[in-house]
């Protein structure tokens, strides 16, 4: 079909956007990105003259979290996907011509990649009536909405009863009964590798606090005084992690921590990542952060430097790559 698929790479991303949070550009620039004006609004490309959101290709796809209506599909510049009751998925086709097209802009099926964690077999294309081809995602035709400005926006949901935002099956978006909290202490559920105790495996609702190094001096360690660490493919606009499978049993993921017990912490942007394999991730000013296998005991920077990638943190969420 023309269309790009996923590929499988040593580290497959995980991208997801916050609906409504405040991330937004601070040490990340992506190279030959474009930064959102104001830090979130979307890219020129999907600017219409008017303001509004035009037409134009998706791009690589993520999830979005929303609190709202929890997984939610989106296009490379975090704007919503949705899809129309009217239309049918099995033929695939659109009934949103003239007008409404205006209002419910197609998203073009070139160039379109399957969020990670997704299964790509899902991404199709229909002809529409003018002869150009709309991304599909299990057989429904994709839009997005006029009034979405910026990252996170869920303007059209439910508009008229006929709209609603892609789950990233391809359903409806519909936030499903939220599990019971982990006892206090426990590890998050998955999350560590076998043998729960084992060092670099940061503890559950334990705080993050400030440690100091004598070569890479104030850094964050996570509740057991663990090293706490960034890795550089990451990006926190949009909040992205490229550990995913072996790179998570080697850097286990911070989970989340209470906000209140953290010491000597930036608080701006100190978010939770919800991730596509289940996990829940601290982030500090949006930077998903780790600890690492290969230290055993508090004080241990054995992680620092590894592969030119992994970086202690600093209070304010940056590298440290001074060693």
């Amino acid at each position: 079909m023309g269309m790009k698929r996923a590929t499988t790479l040593a580290a497959a991303a995980i991208a997801v956007v916050l609906a409504a949070s405040a991330c937004g550009p601070t040490d990340y620039k992506a190279a030959g990105a474009a930064e959102p004006a104001g830090g979130a609004s979307a890219p020129a490309p999907y600017a219409a003259a008017d303001g509004t959101t035009a037409a134009g290709p998706a791009g690589q796809l993520a999830v979005a979290a929303s609190e709202q209506l929890g997984p939610v599909l989106t296009d490379s510049a975090g704007l919503t996907l949705y899809r129309f009751d009217k239309d049918t998925a099995k033929p695939p086709k659109s009934n949103c011509e003239g007008d409404c097209a205006k209002t419910w802009p197609a998203v073009a099926a070139q160039d379109a990649a399957a969020a990670a964690g997704t299964n790509p077999a899902l991404l199709g294309e229909v002809v529409r009536g003018d002869g150009t081809k709309q991304l599909t995602v299990a057989g429904w035709p994709v839009y997005r909405y006029a009034k979405d400005a910026r990252a996170g926006d869920l303007n059209g949901q439910g508009v008229g009863g006929v709209w609603f935002a892609f789950a990233p099956d391809g359903k409806k978006a519909a936030k499903a009964a939220s599990a019971a909290p982990a006892p206090s202490g426990a590890t998050e559920a998955g999350g560590a590798p076998s043998g729960a105790a084992e060092a670099g495996a940061a503890e559950a609702g334990a705080g993050l606090s400030v440690a100091k190094d004598p070569a890479l001096g104030d850094h964050i360690v996570d509740g057991k005084g663990m090293t706490v660490y960034r890795f550089k493919p990451d990006t926190a606009w949009p909040m992205v992690s490229q550990c995913a499978g072996d790179c998570v049993a080697k850097w286990p993921v911070v989970p989340p921590v209470d906000k209140a017990a953290a010491k000597g912490i930036t608080e701006r942007n100190y978010l939770v990542l919800d991730r596509p394999d289940g996990k829940k991730q601290q982030t500090v000013d949006c930077w998903p952060v780790y600890t690492f296998t290969g230290d055993k005991k508090p004080g241990d920077v054995n992680g620092q430097g590894v592969g030119g990638t992994w970086y202690a943190v600093s209070p304010d969420g940056k590298l440290i790559t001074a060693r």
